[in-house]
């Protein structure tokens, strides 16, 4: 069963960095922040090392 999670962090945006909140739907923690650091990457054309992720939390069921 799939679960909601909120997942939380900043990005380097040129010399800056910005801060996002993203919720996804996913089985369990660790693969909710693969998705996050997928749809970031995918949306910003970042590598993963450039994403920090600080915060993940269980938001509900689906």
């Amino acid at each position: 069963m799939a679960k909601e999670f909120t997942v939380s962090g900043t990005f380097k945006a040129g010399s800056s960095r910005e801060r996002f909140t993203k919720t996804v739907s996913s089985q369990n923690q660790k693969n909710a922040i693969e998705k996050v650091y997928s749809l970031i990457g995918s949306e910003h054309r970042l590598k993963r090392n450039f994403i920090d992720i600080t915060d993940v939390s269980e938001t509900g069921s689906s």
